[in-house]
């Protein structure tokens, strides 16, 4: 069987983890989670990163510097992860749904102003596949509204909008290492954070609202509560993981993108002949081959495709429900304007197997075992 996804390894991990065991040091903020902060910084040219249990809760986090308050909205596709409303929803907040571009699957820009009302507080857009938003119009927005802008770069980590790393261009960015991103630390994530007069703030929060980290870095003689917070420090060992990762985060994403290429080179004749669709890109983004998908022509051909592929050996699976129609989404949310591409396009998408260590063999028998289906 192909597995749909494997989480990504390299050996060095079990010795960096090994390390943080016989140093006794497994708790958070550890060696390993400082060097993948910095690797970050450096990476993304960010402010601040700060490492957390899992992109939710560097959502939650955001959420908390930013002030969200029961009643506040917040703007945001209803094609994606329940985390992204999540953490506003505990907040009180109100997520606001609108439509999505058919052809990123990312939140439709156009549809964003019109959303707007006195009570809304940000904007979450939410780069699919690790192919960007289109950036400049939801800042110029959000600008011109006074609006705050946290990236949902849940699958965008490596990957750029004009040159911009993607969680680096709103006001905070949140990455995923969940076992099925790029990099994995198993549960994980982090916040980036581009002005630095929030950092404090942020490590306070995620510090159970202490200033422990001042005391570490011996700025104070002694650490103490001084504000709400919670507890969104991963384990050292996790961090060890991600590290060894990291140190080849190139090897790793040129893989994945090579094995992305030749998804698109094989599968590209159907596309002509208007079999499926391929995943688009525009000309302003950098992606990352988090993910290779194909639209089928509507929900009963995408299903009988997985059960064609499974039939030879291959996982292949669709993703989100869109958050409106889920009874969460129909309690603490709304969506504006006509849903005319979410859920459509939504039951078309069908994701192919991509991960690391994924052969280009393997990617021609899945791509011949999609063609057979459409041959048939």
């Amino acid at each position: 069987m192909i597995n749909f996804n494997v989480p990504p390894y390299v050996d060095k991990a079990a010795v960096y983890i090994q390390e943080c065991v016989q140093n006794q040091k497994i708790c958070g903020d550890g060696p390993y989670t400082k060097k993948c902060n910095e690797w970050f910084e450096e990476r993304t040219d960010s402010k601040k990163c700060l490492l957390t249990t899992s992109c939710t809760h560097a959502t939650e986090l955001a959420a908390l510097l930013v002030q969200v308050q029961p009643g506040d909205e917040v703007i945001m596709p209803a094609y994606t992860f329940v985390s992204t409303a999540d953490a506003f929803v505990l907040r009180g907040a109100v997520p606001v749904f609108v439509d999505i571009r058919p052809d990123t699957m990312n939140i439709d820009e156009t549809k964003i102003e019109a959303a707007i009302t006195e009570k809304t507080k940000g904007i979450v857009p939410v780069h699919y596949a690790g192919v960007s938003c289109e950036m400049d119009t939801i800042m110029d927005i959000a600008k011109r509204h006074n609006l705050w802008v946290i990236e949902d770069a849940a699958q965008g980590v490596l990957a750029s909008y004009k040159g911009k790393a993607l969680g680096t261009i709103g006001d905070f960015g949140c990455y995923s290492f969940h076992e099925t991103k790029n990099y994995s630390m198993g549960e994980g994530g982090a916040l980036l954070i581009r002005d630095e007069k929030y950092v404090e703030d942020a490590e306070i929060i995620r510090e159970k609202g202490t200033n422990r980290s001042k005391y570490y870095r011996g700025q104070i003689d002694k650490y103490t509560w001084v504000n709400y917070g919670s507890s969104y420090l991963p384990s050292d060992m996790n961090a060890a993981y991600l590290y060894a990762q990291l140190e080849k985060a190139d090897e790793i994403n040129d893989a994945r993108i090579a094995a992305w290429n030749r998804y698109y080179e094989r599968l590209t004749p159907l596309a002509k002949a208007g079999k499926i669709e391929l995943p688009v890109v525009p000309e302003d983004c950098v992606h990352n081959a988090h993910m290779f998908y194909i639209k089928a022509h509507d929900i009963e051909e995408r299903t009988a495709l997985i059960n064609h592929l499974k039939a030879n050996d291959i996982l292949a699976v669709f993703h989100y429900i869109p958050l409106h129609t889920a009874p969460a989404g129909l309690k603490y949310g709304r969506f504006h304007g006509e849903d005319v591409y979410t859920t459509a396009e939504s039951e078309k998408l069908l994701r192919l197997p991509m991960y690391y260590g994924l052969t280009l063999e393997q990617v021609d028998y899945i791509s011949d075992k999609v063609i057979e289906f459409y041959g048939e």
